[in-house]
C-alpha cells in the first residue's frame, strides 16, 4: 500500500541509477559536456557583442540560442552532477526549487523552438527578399522577434506550471533525474485532467507551429533557389540554411528520443540519460556547428588569435 505525505515541501529525486564503476565516468562526461557548453556559448556571445562586423541580425538572433543553452543547462546539469555522487536517499530538493527547475527545463525546450523559428524567418527574408532585408530586419525588428520568442515561451510555460502548482501533493518521490511538469503533477492525488489536456494542446501547438514554419520557409527558399540562376545566391542559401536545418534537427531528434523511450519501461534508465542529453547535446553542438559554417566568425577568431600571437611580450 502506498504511503501518502500531503503537501510536503521536501521532495526526493530518484536520479540516475549508476553503479560504483560507472559513477565517475558518467560524472566526468557530464562535467566536460557542461564545461564545453559554457565555454563555447559564452565565448560566441562575447565574440558577437564585441565584434562590430558581427552585429548583424543573423548573429544577434543566434545569441538567443546560446543564452538559452547556457540557462537550460546551468539549472539542471550541476544538480544532476551533485546527485550522482550521493546515495539516492540523500537526493532531496525543496518543492519550489523543483518548480523553478521544471520551469527552466520547459522554458529551454520551448525557447529552442521559438528562437529557431525567428532565425528561420531571418533566413527567409535574407534569401527571398534580399533587396528589402536591411529595411525589414532593423534593430527594432530584431528586438521584437527576440521579445516575442522569449515572451511566447514564458507565457506558455507559465500557464503549464501554474496549473500544476495549484494541485495539492500527496507523494514525495520524483521518478526522474530532474524536475519537470509531468513529474510534479504526478505527485498529486487530485484529478490532473486539465493538466493533461493543456499539456497536449501545448505540445501540438508548439510542434505544429515550429515544424510548419520550418517547412514553409524552407520550401519558399528552395523555390527561390531553384528559379534563380545566381550561383552566389544558391551557395548562400545552401550554406546558411543547411546550418540552421542541422541545428533544428539536432534539437528535434534529441527531444523526441526520450519521448519515444518513455513508451518502453524496460529502457527507463536510457530514457533518463537521453532526457539529460537533451539539455547537453544541442547546447554543445550549436555554437560549434554555427561557428564552423560562418566565414565572419572564422575571420574574427583568426584575427584575435593572430593578434595574440604577434603581440609583443614587453
Amino acid at each position: 500500500m502506498e504511503n501518502y505525505t500531503y503537501n510536503s515541501f521536501t521532495l526526493q529525486l530518484e536520479g540516475l541509477k549508476v553503479t560504483k564503476t560507472s559513477k565517475y565516468p558518467v560524472f566526468l562526461f557530464l562535467l566536460l559536456a557542461y564545461a564545453l557548453i559554457l565555454i563555447t556559448n559564452v565565448g560566441i556571445v562575447v565574440l558577437i557583442w564585441t565584434e562590430r562586423s558581427l552585429h548583424q541580425p543573423m548573429y544577434l538572433l543566434f545569441c538567443n540560442l546560446s543564452i538559452n543553452d547556457v540557462l537550460g543547462s546551468s539549472l539542471l546539469v550541476p544538480r544532476v552532477l551533485a546527485d550522482i555522487l550521493v546515495p539516492p536517499s540523500e537526493r532531496l530538493i525543496q518543492y519550489y526549487e523543483c518548480v523553478l527547475q521544471a520551469f527552466t527545463t520547459h522554458m529551454y525546450g520551448t525557447n529552442a523552438h521559438t528562437v529557431l523559428m525567428i532565425m528561420a524567418f531571418d533566413r527567409y527574408v535574407a534569401i527571398c527578399n534580399p533587396l528589402q532585408y536591411a529595411a525589414i530586419m532593423t534593430d527594432k525588428m530584431v528586438i521584437k522577434l527576440t521579445v516575442s520568442a522569449w515572451g511566447v515561451a514564458f507565457v506558455l510555460v507559465g500557464i503549464l506550471l501554474g496549473l500544476t502548482v495549484r494541485l495539492n501533493t500527496c507523494r514525495t518521490l520524483i521518478r526522474n533525474p530532474y524536475c519537470d511538469n509531468p513529474s510534479l503533477f504526478k505527485l498529486s492525488c487530485e484529478s490532473v485532467f486539465i493538466n493533461n489536456i493543456y499539456g497536449l494542446i501545448f505540445t501540438v501547438v508548439l510542434l505544429s507551429s515550429s515544424i510548419g514554419s520550418i517547412i514553409l520557409t524552407y520550401s519558399k527558399i528552395t523555390a527561390v533557389s531553384l528559379s534563380s540562376k545566381s550561383r552566389s545566391l544558391n551557395n548562400k542559401a545552401l550554406k546558411t540554411c543547411s546550418t540552421h536545418l542541422c541545428l533544428y534537427m539536432i534539437m528535434l531528434l534529441s527531444g523526441m528520443i526520450p519521448i519515444i523511450l518513455h513508451r518502453f519501461r524496460q529502457y527507463e534508465e536510457y530514457r533518463k540519460m537521453t532526457a539529460i542529453l537533451f539539455h547537453v547535446v544541442p547546447g554543445g553542438l550549436n555554437p560549434i556547428i554555427y561557428g564552423l559554417q560562418s566565414k565572419e566568425i572564422h575571420k574574427c577568431l583568426s584575427n584575435i588569435l593572430h593578434f595574440r600571437t604577434v603581440k609583443p611580450l614587453f
